[in-house]
């Protein structure tokens, strides 16, 4: 394999950060005579975390007691950074990012998951390549370290290939998409909304997606625990407020849509058809994930797949400590 840039740069990154950071305290305040607790939740432009701007848009949070300071991040492993520097007090994150961090010593909490990815993570290629055995020697793009590099691991490694058998080219999504989309890479493995620009180059197509391996990408809201051990209110706030959201807009689904697709820099038909890729959990499905079982619904199941992957291919050095990470007692605690 050759890489532009180190596949475990955002994991190293982190690391270090997370020293720099060590004695920040998460940015929101006290609730006192009634006031909201503040906070700062990242997101970025994935659509199981589009609603949020929503909520923000619609008074949401505010209606569950808290104040919440929505940041976008177009680069989405800039809001991995920012969660470990304390400039974000939770964020919208894969389970394998998650994983990653919490290697390399990050302390997390997943408290809410967002969705399943059932499609809109996609590998791309030319019109002249049909298969992923035929990326072999070729360059794809990827952003190293985060879920499309790890479906582009698996689909590598269920064509019988490996990382070795291509060429990968280090890029954010965004110009990952856009090097795609000039010719100058043969591949790229990327989410939605990047993978519209990305099909924009006549005759390309998916030759695999996230539909082909249910589970490998669950998306969840995570937060550090200071803000659940300091006010825990807030994230109790946060968690009603997306069922709350999600309620609002099965009931204003075109005002939604306007809003979603706005934030995430697309138009509305594209944002539409994104719709089957990312399935939206409901609370049960929620609780359902949180539950211990033995199959890819499950969080400690798909938890312990990912971790075997991303240490046998060195993107950590050793496995995630899990104690802890799993927090289900918010969501339990939505109203009915």
């Amino acid at each position: 394999m050759i890489i532009r840039r180190h596949p475990r740069l955002p994991s190293i990154v982190l690391s270090l950060v997370m020293m720099a950071g060590a004695g920040l305290v998460a940015g929101c305040g006290a609730a006192e005579g009634g006031t909201p607790t503040k906070l700062t939740l990242g997101f970025s432009a994935w659509p199981g975390w589009l609603p949020w701007q929503v909520a923000k848009e619609k008074g949401l949070f505010a209606k569950h007691g808290v104040d919440v300071e929505l940041k976008f991040y177009g680069n989405y492993t800039s809001s991995l950074l920012a969660l470990e520097t304390g400039a974000l007090d939770a964020n919208s994150q894969t389970l394998n990012d998650t994983l990653i961090a919490v290697a390399n010593g990050a302390k997390q909490k997943i408290v809410l998951v967002n969705d399943n990815s059932t499609g809109n993570d996609k590998i791309i290629a030319h019109e002249g390549i049909r298969s992923i055995a035929e990326l072999k020697g070729r360059k794809v793009s990827v952003e190293p370290g985060t879920a499309d590099h790890y479906l582009l691991l698996l689909a590598l490694r269920q064509a019988g290939l490996g990382p070795k058998d291509v060429v990968m080219e280090a890029h954010s999504a965004e110009a990952g998409a856009n090097a795609f989309h000039s010719g100058t890479v043969d591949a790229v493995s990327v989410s939605t909304p990047f993978t519209t620009k990305a099909l924009q180059r006549p005759g390309s197509h998916a030759v695999a997606t996230s539909a082909e391996f249910p589970g490998a990408i669950p998306n969840h809201l995570v937060v550090r625990p200071q803000l659940v051990t300091e006010h825990p209110e807030a994230v109790q706030g946060l968690v009603n407020a997306w069922f709350d959201t999600m309620r609002w807009i099965r009931e204003n689904r075109d005002e939604a849509n306007q809003i979603m697709a706005t934030v995430g820099n697309v138009d509305v038909e594209a944002l539409k058809t994104y719709a089957a890729g990312t399935t939206i959990f409901t609370q049960r499905q929620v609780l359902d994930a949180f539950t211990p079982g033995t199959n890819p619904k499950h969080l400690n199941y798909q938890a312990a797949q990912i971790a075997d992957f991303i240490l046998g291919i060195g993107m950590i050095q050793s496995r995630p400590n899990m104690a802890g990470l799993l927090d289900d007692s918010f969501v339990k605690a939505v109203p009915g």
